[in-house]
């Protein structure tokens, strides 16, 4: 045995020798394996091609870096997607004393074991859970080597903007994955003004029944724009069932959010036939050697494994974040010098369940090693900014065929192009010019909804407002003009977007058009609607373009300007004999005082009593010719004079009145008197205004009478409440004015105003 020694000490140095310069590390330098805990839900796609991706990155990583003297070893659990069971995987690997956790996938799960890794100091990194609700910044042990949900929220409503789409229905899961992104979307649509009429949860444990019953809501409120948010689970299941409801035809649009458009290839073939026309947006991955490389070996390696992965051979978003995780936390091992025993008893405020789980004492060091390791990854550059990658380009697709076609990509600082390697445009853009043009679901090319369907009132008068006509009895396309039309063209032509629409004549359903407008056969309804308490409880008005109220018009009394002796008006009848007697006096007077001294007041009886009756008259234009010498009569004379300057101004004054001034004299002043007397009242057919009389006037139903024209409101007012006509008729404002137009000298208005909110459009 002493002779064997020397020979097995050199057998032993030459086999040492021998496998050094045959490129193998001597045993004596052997790596130390650091263990590292993954949590995935190994029955999901993402979960199958994730540790592939992983493994594949394991073997990448340390053919490059052979001299790294640390070795990873990764300890996979599965977690069937359910929460507590990710927590126990946790929690075991915690025990074990892995130095780090990738995973879970779920941001229900992560939560749960975010907790855990905080308590611990094990950094807790995940690839896929996205939800803007989990924030590395509140829990340093966290982090999120992807992109957060919230990060694509602008590009969304930037496509939203850029096609005009005035509303849209969010449809998402009932999971925290699914709710905590609407916060953000509906802040981004309530900037551009694009209203949320609906919101359509489904739980993940939806069967198909239930799907179905949402979809069928949906398309019963002719809701044609959808945004969905949710996983490849639950999202394929749904675009299946949308495409059997006839969902995914021309009219439709669908876009889907990052989390289902990174999961697209992994879905069957027959998942996709039913996304036709979908419009989505992912993460752009920026091309480079290094992730051509890796796709022609996962192609060549994927031949053999397929049948077990279940994957196509398309790369996947996930699975890069996957990659480049593997390669980030091999890097930061080694840089901070991580060994297998750097663990001590946990501390006292542990709860006693957790009695076993040790502190990871250098956990605070890796994690900060981690988040500041940068390198070219798969999915483009590696940086974590507050503990997450930076949110960067992203690609806007179509899905056509089978696969999506590239249509334009969106950046945080230039909005929408069609060539990132463009730079000759540097302004920021939402316009839809900057995508290339693509197909929507129906296989078409017009944009959904092709068309807005807007009902305009179909009505026999006042067509000052509306008036709808047809060229001839087999025309479907009725012309349609009117003021309200002009006032819609007016408001279309200022958009900062193209419009298009078709105009429908919306008739008169029991009296009402309440029931074409409640159950949605339109878009919008325009024309001269009334904004009324009642009508706003079932559809929304626009702004009011007019104001409406309502008054009353009655005839007035005969115009006495047209009478002959019209010039006798100004003064009453006692006034004109006072006048008259004043006159014969004064003259009188004068001629009493003058004639014994004036030679002018005398001669012959008849030229005497002739002069009387010239003089008094002659000083109403102060044209007398006789002179007066008897101081009693320039007295009486003066007071004359200035009676007779008042009264020919009085009367000028009052007949100039009489003739310029119009005094229409209603035939009625209040609508209390029309009540008292129990006299018929008119209005307008199928108006407000007849439950305005009923309700708030109380006025009852048999004295009401209803007409269409202003022609029957004038036969109505002329034959009058005894002759089969009314005394009153009750209209909005603008109305009158059209009636009064045609009639000015024959009817007016009285009485109160009673308030209405104007005219909109529904």
């Amino acid at each position: 045995m002493t002779n064997q020694k020397p020979l097995l000490s050199k057998f032993l140095s030459f086999l040492l020798l021998s496998l050094s310069l045959c490129g193998y590390e001597p045993l004596m330098m052997a790596n130390e394996l650091i263990p590292i805990g993954v949590v995935l839900d190994l029955k999901s796609s993402v979960g199958r091609v994730a540790e592939r991706y992983m493994s594949m990155a394991l073997s990448d990583f340390y053919a490059v870096n052979h001299n790294y003297s640390t070795r990873l070893s990764l300890l996979t659990k599965d977690s069937g997607n359910d929460v507590i069971a990710a927590a126990f995987a946790a929690l075991d690997l915690m025990k074990k004393e892995v130095q780090a956790i990738i995973g879970p996938q779920g941001s229900a799960q992560a939560r749960f074991v975010i907790e855990l890794g905080r308590k611990a100091q094990v950094p807790i990194i995940s690839f896929s859970a996205t939800s803007p609700s989990l924030s590395p910044s509140q829990n340093k042990f966290f982090i999120r080597v992807a992109q957060d949900d919230s990060a694509q929220v602008k590009a969304i409503a930037d496509i939203v903007k850029a096609f005009g789409w005035p509303e849209i229905v969010l449809i998402y899961e009932d999971t925290e994955y699914g709710n905590s992104l609407i916060p953000h979307l509906m802040d981004a649509l309530q900037v551009i003004d694009t209203r949320v009429p609906y919101r359509c949860v489904i739980p993940p444990s939806s069967n198909n029944t239930e799907i179905i019953k949402e979809l069928n809501k949906l398309k019963e409120n002719y809701i044609r724009i959808f945004l969905v948010h949710m996983t490849a689970s639950l999202g394929s299941k749904l675009f299946a069932l949308a495409k059997n409801a006839e969902m995914m035809s021309e009219g439709y649009a669908w876009m889907v959010t990052e989390g289902l458009s990174s999961l697209l290839d992994p879905m069957s073939s027959k998942v996709i036939d039913s996304m036709q026309g979908v419009l989505g947006i992912r993460p752009y991955l920026n091309p480079s050697k290094h992730l051509e490389d890796f796709e022609r070996k996962w192609k060549r390696n994927l031949t053999s494994i397929q049948a077990k992965i279940k994957s196509t051979t398309s790369l996947n978003l996930f699975g890069l974040w996957a990659y480049d995780t593997i390669w980030a936390l091999a890097m930061a091992v080694e840089k901070a010098g991580m060994h297998s025993r750097f663990f001590k008893q946990n501390a006292s405020g542990f709860n006693a369940d957790l009695a076993a789980l040790d502190i990871f004492e250098n956990g605070t060091r890796l994690r900060n090693t981690i988040v500041n390791t940068t390198f070219e990854g798969l999915s483009g550059n590696f940086g974590l900014v507050n503990g997450q990658l930076e949110p960067s380009t992203f690609e806007v697709f179509n899905v056509i065929g089978k696969t999506e076609i590239n249509i334009g990509y969106w950046t945080p600082q230039r909005g929408f192009s069609k060539d990132l390697k463009d730079s000759s445009e540097k302004a920021y853009s939402t316009s839809k010019d900057k995508l290339k043009p693509l197909i929507w679901p129906g296989y078409t090319i017009h944009q959904p909804p092709s068309r807005l369907r807007i009902g305009v009132p179909v009505k026999n008068g006042f067509t000052e407002f509306v008036k709808v006509e047809w060229n001839s009895s087999t025309d479907d396309t009725p012309n349609v003009s009117g003021f309200s039309i002009e006032v819609f063209f007016a408001v279309r032509d200022a958009l900062p977007f193209p419009l298009s629409h078709e105009f429908i004549p919306l008739r008169l359903r029991n009296g009402s058009y309440h029931y074409e407008i409640e159950t949605k056969k339109f878009d919008a309804v325009i024309g001269d609607i009334a904004i009324i308490a009642n009508r706003a409880k079932y559809f929304d008005f626009t702004l009011p373009y007019m104001e409406s109220h309502v008054q009353m018009v009655v005839s007035v009394k005969h115009d006495e300007r047209k009478s002959l002796w019209i010039f006798l008006r100004p003064l009453s009848l006692n006034l004109w004999l006072t006048t008259g007697v004043a006159f014969i006096f004064t003259g009188f007077v004068i001629w009493v005082l003058e004639h014994r001294v004036n030679t002018e007041f005398r001669g012959p009886p008849a030229q005497q009593l002739g002069l009387i009756f010239w003089f008094s008259f002659s000083t109403l234009a102060f044209a007398h010719r006789e002179k007066v010498v008897n101081n009693w009569s320039r007295f009486v004379l003066v007071i004359w004079i200035f009676l007779v300057l008042i009264l020919t101004q009085s009367y000028t004054a009052s007949l100039t009145s009489i003739l310029t001034v119009q005094r229409l004299q209603p035939t009625f002043v209040d609508v209390k008197e029309i009540k008292k007397n129990g006299y018929f009242v008119g209005h307008q057919k199928n108006s407000f205004v007849k439950e305005l009389l009923k309700e708030q006037l109380d006025i009852q139903e048999s004295k009401l009478k209803p007409y269409e024209t202003p022609e029957e409101y004038h036969e109505a007012l002329s034959n009058g409440t005894h002759n089969g006509g009314v005394a009153a008729i009750f209209d909005e404002i603008p109305y009158l004015k059209i009636f009064l137009s045609n009639y000015p000298s024959k009817y007016t208005t009285v009485g109160p105003l009673y308030q209405t909110d104007g005219f909109g459009f529904v």
